[in-house]
């Protein structure tokens, strides 16, 4: 029997590090479902279309072969890791995701890239939509300000100029983006351990949920 453990949490709450951690830790597979979202942006963005062309954007995520590899994202072959990365993707995957048919496609591709196999996925609705048959459901927040400031040092590092306003405007942004979609809105799983990230570190949440799983797994993962 192969294992799912699904990391769901908005933005800056720290699932993609602690998600990469985790299945480095179990030797799992890792799946990041939101760096698929971002290529698709990536995508129509370099296309020039526009964000209110739901038609186009759907056939774009139709049409696009995405890949993974650990933390490496392949877009039709490229190695786009570092480019959906950007500020301008941050800005613009809330509206690309929250259409309903880019979201189905998405999460038969995901669905798809989990079969067989031991993993660790994190995104927006994992737990309640693209597994919600995992064996281990977890449910990462932390304040806005926090998670703010954790974005604003991310791009800080990368050598981006940005300002710590604009990035927790941008956040506030997406929040309301990803709860009040129609289609798969960001909410808490059922039965999801909840852990508030705020004041804790890396370490000390891949801790917390490593121990969780070990506990009902009876040491047996």
């Amino acid at each position: 029997m192969t294992v799912k453990i699904a990391i769901d949490g908005p933005a800056g709450a720290g699932k993609s590090t602690v998600a990469k951690k985790l299945a480095k830790l179990l030797g799992f597979t890792y799946i990041d479902t939101g760096a698929m979202y971002r290529a698709i942006t990536l995508k129509v963005l370099r296309e020039n279309i526009s964000l209110e062309d739901e038609e186009r954007i759907v056939e774009v995520a139709r049409k696009s072969d995405i890949s993974l590899d650990g933390e490496r994202v392949f877009l039709d072959g490229e190695d786009v890791s570092e480019e959906i990365r950007k500020p301008i993707i941050s800005q613009k995957v809330s509206v690309v995701s929250q259409i309903p048919e880019v979201r189905e496609i998405l999460v038969k591709k995901q669905r798809k890239i989990a079969e067989g196999k031991n993993v660790v996925m994190d995104g927006r609705d994992i737990g309640t939509v693209v597994l919600p048959d995992a064996q281990f459901k977890f449910f990462l927040t932390a304040s806005l300000e926090e998670r703010a400031r954790r974005r604003y040092e991310e791009l800080k590092n990368k050598g981006t100029e940005v300002k710590y306003e604009e990035v927790l405007e941008e956040i506030k942004k997406r929040d309301s983006l990803d709860s009040g979609r129609k289609t798969s809105p960001l909410t808490i799983p059922e039965g999801a351990i909840l852990i508030d990230t705020t004041d804790l570190t890396e370490e000390e949440v891949v801790e917390r949920v490593y121990e969780a799983i070990r506990k009902n797994t009876k040491g047996e993962i």
